[in-house]
């Protein structure tokens, strides 16, 4: 579930300090263990800040442009996670992923993952003056929408989880993101007193004397409120909720009324991650990608090749053909049930067809009968031209098919409710089916990969000699 924002730094108070700042922020030793969660792209995390301002000066060079105090001299993006689901060198890596994915290998940056939180989060701060120094990077409207995006598919890449509908509402509860325990609000206290006052109470007046004696001050007058301590105003009971109104406590008292105890949300544990497809490196350096992209990708192969072979550990693949067996046996599986779910689809489609060419026909054959008989068809044809056509569609349509009889609308029915009920059951299974394919398929061209890699080696020293 990771949230994702993107804010520009400014050169207004001073290009250096800002600058200075925000890197030493992102660099603290205390929330990087040391510095060893800082990674960067065409610069060095110690003197990043000479390195950008020395681009800012070219680029004022060689273009001649400066926007004064509005100028942007970098932008920082924060990254954050849900706990449990990333340490914090995978949350280095997918942070250094997201930089490189947003700013396409054009612009310096430093990424840093920060530990002094609960949910690990990253922090990247990239330079607005391109590798050339010849432009800058260009913000747009909703560019924050475009990078929780670009967020949010590294994320599910990852097996990682994402914000749902984050459009629905204007934000989102800190603690039921991190999945924490809300910290419980002086309403929150005053009905848990109610509910630890009322066991064994007899009687409203000993209901009463138990809350006074816990510290609570009680107006009894048109309504009953409370004041527990720390609360500033008295709170009617009728405003707690239905389990707390005047009638609801003496039922409570009576045991006409039982209140189920509040049930804490337990945090599901997190899955476990499945392997990423490997880069092809030979293929992305000659698409043009730099030697810092090569650095990173060969870093990331190896980590996702381990743990490419862990999985096939767990699942007891160690043997290729097993492995080649097993993919084939889940690629199998998920295509029979897309033929049938097309297949129910086709079908479905069929009857509705059927359906409304019988419906026409039959409320059209009257008139196509009285058309036939009629003695000046062209006049008759004129007044009722839909009809007829629907007519002679439908009689075309039933000949294409080579229909002789009608089959009965109820059977029809039938057979429609029929597949729908298959349908649903199918397309609910085809999703599942669909990425236990994909997962198994990744693994599979990763072992291909790994096992390839020798043979490559081996026919590159081969043309070397």
């Amino acid at each position: 579930m990771a949230t994702t924002w993107i804010k520009a730094l400014h050169k207004s108070g001073g290009i250096s300090a800002a600058l200075g700042r925000s890197l030493d922020y992102i660099e603290d030793s205390g929330k990087t263990n040391d510095g060893e969660l800082v990674d960067s792209y065409e610069c060095h995390p110690q003197t990043a800040q000479s390195e950008f301002l020395f681009s800012k000066r070219l680029y004022a060079h060689r273009t001649g442009q400066d926007q004064g105090k509005h100028d942007v001299i970098a932008y920082h993006i924060r990254m954050s996670f849900k706990p449990g689901e990333v340490i914090a060198e995978q949350a280095l890596d997918l942070g250094r992923e997201l930089a490189m994915r947003w700013t396409k290998g054009k612009h310096q940056f430093i990424v840093a993952a920060h530990t002094n939180t609960k949910n690990p989060h990253v922090h990247v701060i990239y330079n607005s003056v391109n590798l050339d120094c010849t432009g800058k990077y260009q913000d747009f409207k909703r560019s924050a929408i475009a990078l929780r995006r670009v967020s949010d598919q590294i994320c599910l890449e990852h097996g990682l989880s994402v914000i749902e509908n984050p459009g629905l509402s204007k934000g989102h509860n800190r603690a039921e993101y991190l999945g924490e325990a809300k910290a419980p609000t002086l309403r929150d206290k005053l009905e848990q007193m109610i509910d630890d006052a009322l066991r064994g109470c007899k009687s409203l007046n000993d209901f009463i004397s138990v809350m006074q004696s816990a510290g609570v001050e009680i107006k009894q007058g048109k309504h009953l409120a409370f004041k527990a301590p720390g609360q500033k105003r008295f709170i009617r009971c009728k405003s707690l909720g239905v389990d707390y109104t005047e009638a609801a406590i003496l039922e409570r008292i009576s045991g006409k009324w039982v209140v189920a105890p509040k049930q804490q949300v337990v945090a599901e544990a997190p899955t476990p991650q499945r392997p990423n497809l490997l880069i092809d490196i030979q293929a992305k350096m000659q698409q043009g990608y730099g030697a810092g992209y090569e650095h990173w990708a060969k870093i990331f192969n190896l980590k996702e090749a381990a743990k490419t072979l862990l999985f096939l550990q767990e699942n007891g693949l160690t043997d290729y053909d097993k492995l080649v067996e097993k993919t084939d046996t889940v690629i199998d599986a998920y295509n029979m049930i897309s033929v049938k779910a097309k297949a129910a689809d086709g079908r479905m489609k069929e009857i509705q067809e059927l359906q409304k060419h019988i419906g026409a026909y039959r409320k059209t054959r009257d008139v196509y009968v009285q058309y036939r008989e009629a003695k000046n068809r062209r006049a008759f044809y004129v007044e009722h031209e839909t009809a007829i056509d629907k007519h002679r569609a439908a009689k075309k349509y039933f000949n294409s098919l080579g229909l002789k009889k009608f089959p009965p609308m109820d059977v029809l029915k039938r057979e429609y409710a029929t597949l729908a009920a298959e349908r649903k059951k199918l397309w609910g299974g085809i999703k599942p089916a669909r990425e236990e394919m994909i997962r198994w398929k990744m693994v599979k061209q990763n072992a291909d990969t790994i096992l390839a890699g020798p043979k490559r080696q081996e026919r590159a020293y081969e043309h070397t000699r």
